[in-house]
């Protein structure tokens, strides 16, 4: 007796009968009576950079009052590399005034993310990002995401080689179907049918089996986490720039609770790439996974379980076969640290650049802070360009010689300094409540005050300057990519979460569980003593993560 195949994800069918991602969204968007679109319908935005929520701090009382969900959609901006011009920013500050909540929220993927849009605001503001000349097309959705490239182009030449190959490869990766500019913007419809206009030549007619993501990272910073991502791409350097790419594949941070056939991994070295064939190793790459990829389970389409199922020399082997040619062996590279460089920095042609920590990424006004005014005011006048970096951070760059002045001032008068501590410096949250319906914790909202506490618990030790990553999920799904951290804490229950020790500095080595649902105070006691003892016992040069890995996490 053969065993019989799995029945396809519903989702699958979902896409199967969109007509090309269209669905119903057209007809949902003039459905006056409700704030919402069909279930099926938002699965579907998804590829279309949408995601509808709804304020969960509100649900008990509507649902006392009988009312709808106070529903309303994120929108994500898809931003190669997130290099945003002036204009485009103060589009977008003037776009979350007018259609969203009044914040940007800079994303782990080098964008931006709007939140609060209600239904009737959801086409003009996507319209407005168009106007911009953006879009949130393949933001989100079972496709190749946002690519992501080191933080600042204007640093090198190697940099701006490394952003022009990430803009490359998201326009190679790009969905063929005109879905979104016939929905969103009254593009003209497709003649004769859409199945037979239209063709997907990389994804056929149902895409992924789950999302796809690259990054680009140049060493030693690895800036973007190179090795999370079911394809990294590690720049080689030689005579002339970037020579080329040593390749990993199946990095993934997603897992759920209680599931064990669901874990976070870490890319496989794969081998190295010429850079000129570096489109082609992509493309091949999202195609084995397209055919291979699990579309019976979606907690387990991702590339990394593919991987881990079938083993690396099946997946080599199967990317060969495909490409033609073989990958050469990977070539040495060394990364140093995983953050990004705050403060001040300049290039060699006499410009210079300024990374702003933003915490947890969420631009804002907010009392003795007018962060989102002041980004505003300098976008006014400033010559070069605004770069979203991976670590939820904003490079205000390529500055020239008579312009630094000016944000200068600009920036000391709002009072928008660099934190102080190296805990905060390298922190960062995933949104979470009230708006991500997958949250079963806090973590924007409860992270800050976290970290002032234990700055205080490393002050007491002599460590407040100690450059330590702490990152915080609301669930286990990863977007702030906690399991990379040396201290990463990911949410179990309200005001409980798992408490993860011990990853690389350098983004090398995930991070293993500690202790399990920890509240406020018990996640200072699990830390406090480890704090002192690094402090006491480490050795010289030693992080944090290696410290944890070689002393609370041994055997």
């Amino acid at each position: 007796m053969t065993d019989q195949p799995k029945p396809l994800s519903r989702n699958e069918e979902i896409k199967a009968r969109s007509r090309h991602l269209r669905g119903t969204i057209a007809e949902g968007l003039a459905r006056a009576e409700t704030g919402a679109l069909a279930e099926d319908d938002t699965q579907l935005t998804k590829f279309h950079g949408i995601y509808q929520q709804d304020d969960r701090d509100l649900r008990p009382e509507r649902a006392k009052r009988r009312l709808e969900k106070a529903f309303s959609f994120m929108t994500r901006l898809r931003v190669p590399a997130g290099i945003l011009t002036p204009a485009q920013w103060r589009a977008m500050d003037r776009l979350a005034d007018e259609r969203a909540n009044h914040t940007l929220r800079l994303t782990t993927r080098q964008t931006i993310q709007f939140h609060g849009i209600i239904k009737s605001n959801l086409k003009p503001a996507i319209q407005a990002m168009h106007a911009a000349l953006l879009d949130t097309i393949a933001a989100c959705g079972d496709v190749n995401r946002n690519v992501i490239a080191t933080a600042n182009p204007y640093e090198s030449a190697v940099h701006a080689q490394a952003v022009a190959a990430a803009r490359a490869l998201s326009a190679h990766l790009l969905p063929r179907t005109r879905a979104w500019h016939e929905i969103w913007i009254d593009g003209e419809r497709v003649a004769g049918g859409e199945a037979e206009a239209e063709a997907e030549p990389i994804y056929g007619a149902t895409y992924m089996p789950r999302k796809f993501k690259i990054a680009i990272a140049v060493p030693p910073r690895n800036d973007v986490d190179v090795f999370a991502h079911d394809l990294g791409l590690i720049a080689i350097v030689g005579e002339g720039g970037i020579v080329g790419y040593d390749v990993t594949v199946g990095g993934g941070m997603g897992m759920t609770h209680g599931d064990p056939a669901t874990f976070p991994r870490i890319g496989d070295v794969l081998g190295y790439v010429p850079a000129d064939k570096v489109i082609e190793l992509a493309e091949k790459v999202v195609l084995v996974q397209r055919d291979f990829g699990d579309r019976a389970e979606r907690k387990h389409a991702r590339l990394k379980y593919t991987i881990e199922d079938r083993g690396t020399e099946w997946f080599l082997a199967a990317l060969t076969e495909r490409l033609g040619w073989e990958l050469l062996p990977p070539r040495p590279f060394r990364f140093d640290a995983t953050g990004d460089r705050l403060g001040w920095s300049e290039s060699g042609d006499g410009r210079s650049h300024f990374t702003l920590f933003v915490e947890n990424g969420r631009v804002a006004d907010r009392e003795g802070s007018p962060l989102k005014s002041a980004l505003a005011e300098i976008a006014g006048f400033h010559e070069g360009v605004f770069i979203i970096t991976a670590n939820q951070n904003l490079v205000i760059a390529d500055i020239p010689a008579h312009g630094r002045e000016a944000v200068a001032s600009a920036i000391a008068r709002h009072g928008l300094a660099n934190p102080a501590g190296g805990l905060r410096r390298n922190s960062m949250a995933c949104v979470a409540l009230p708006t991500c319906g997958l949250a079963l914790a806090e973590s924007e909202r409860y992270l800050p005050g976290l970290v002032a506490a234990l700055e205080d618990e490393l002050a007491a030790v002599g460590l407040a300057q100690e450059e330590i990553v702490i990152r915080m999920t609301g669930c286990p799904n990863g977007c702030a990519r906690p399991y990379l951290a040396e201290i990463g804490l990911v949410g179990r229950n309200p005001g409980l979460y798992n408490l993860h020790l011990g990853a690389a500095f350098d983004g090398s080595r995930m991070n293993r569980l500690y202790r399990a649902d920890l509240d406020h105070d018990a996640i200072l006691a699990a830390l406090r003593p480890l704090f002192a003892a690094y402090a006491r016992d480490r050795h010289p040069g030693e992080h944090f993560g290696d410290f944890a890995e070689r002393t609370a996490l041994a055997a």
